[in-house]
């Protein structure tokens, strides 16, 4: 058995996650109050008893998830699971960090606070309402990317996600990226759907977010991770720290490769992928990436009871 940790992305997030873990593992509260005072914020409040707007908001939304797959990871640990019990890890976008956190390549303080800054420049990087992505349906990556190259016609409009064979997220200037949901549907796309995010990630328009990063990281220590990291930019495992920083922040505009990423580990033999955090998302990618792989959603203390089965 080769098993594989992933950590979920944006998306995921829903108020009360990882309250039953901070509940039970006193090593799971711990984090928390570990992001709270990293991020100088009562943000564990927000995540248990705020608002859902408001945890949706990039800023809060990527440090609040990785703090939840940490917190679900310090669990784990607990009843005996830990990451180097994996071959590899990975995270789909801001699920790098925590997979790096996870990996011991991060401290956990300085990922809650690389997640702050990656956030608020995502956030800023485009003014709200000129960029938009779009999940197209029933379209390869290879078709999407046709599209999309079509309907820029001068704009920026890219594959962002290549999620799984049937679901490719794009993402651009808001008119490029309409006019790819009509072209996307005369090429055969069951769906396609204009996504309610506040942003247009993983694209060229991204790139004042991707010098913020460069700037960040550049006064954060980066060790070896302890296993593995399979990059969304590479869709291959890397473990060089220089090499590592390089991938974080081209992450920022490049495609997320996750289709690739878990055909990879696949291929490399693991063929057992927990899901560390909040929701189940990319379990049921993987399912439609590689049918022969066991996927288990790892989140909540019930989740973890039955792993003892």
């Amino acid at each position: 058995m080769s098993r594989a940790f992933v950590f979920p992305g944006q998306g995921a997030q829903v108020i009360g996650m990882g309250k039953a873990l901070a509940d039970a593992y006193p090593a799971s509260k711990a984090v928390f109050e570990e992001v709270d005072d990293a991020l100088g914020q009562k943000l564990s409040t927000l995540i248990w008893e705020g608002e859902q707007d408001e945890l949706t908001l990039t800023a809060n939304a990527q440090p609040a998830l990785m703090a939840t797959s940490i917190a679900a990871l310090r669990a784990l640990e607990a009843e005996g699971y830990v990451v180097t019990d994996a071959a590899y890890v990975a995270g789909h976008s801001l699920g790098e960090y925590s997979a790096l956190c996870a990996a011991g390549s991060l401290s956990l303080a300085d990922t809650a606070r690389l997640l702050r800054v990656r956030g608020d420049a995502m956030q800023s990087a485009v003014p709200v309402g000129v960029g938009a992505m779009a999940a197209i349906l029933g379209l390869d990556f290879e078709a999407a990317s046709k599209v999309a190259a079509e309907a820029a016609q001068g704009e920026v409009c890219q594959a962002a996600n290549d999620n799984d064979p049937s679901q490719v997220v794009i993402s651009g200037d808001k008119a490029a990226v309409e006019r790819a949901t009509v072209l996307a549907k005369e090429a055969g796309a069951k769906r396609a759907v204009m996504l309610p995010v506040s942003a247009p990630f993983h694209c060229a328009l991204m790139q004042p977010a991707a010098d913020a990063m460069d700037a960040a990281l550049a006064g954060v220590e980066i060790k070896a991770p302890v296993v593995p990291l399979v990059a969304n930019v590479r869709a291959e495992a890397v473990s060089d720290p220089a090499l590592i920083r390089e991938l974080l922040v081209e992450q920022v505009t490049g495609s997320v490769r996750w289709r690739e990423s878990v055909a990879w580990m696949a291929g490399q033999g693991v063929d057992e992928i927990w899901e560390i955090g909040a929701g189940k998302a990319l379990s049921g990618m993987i399912r439609r990436i590689a049918k022969e792989v066991t996927c288990r959603a790892v989140g909540t203390p019930e989740d973890i009871a039955a792993l003892k089965g």
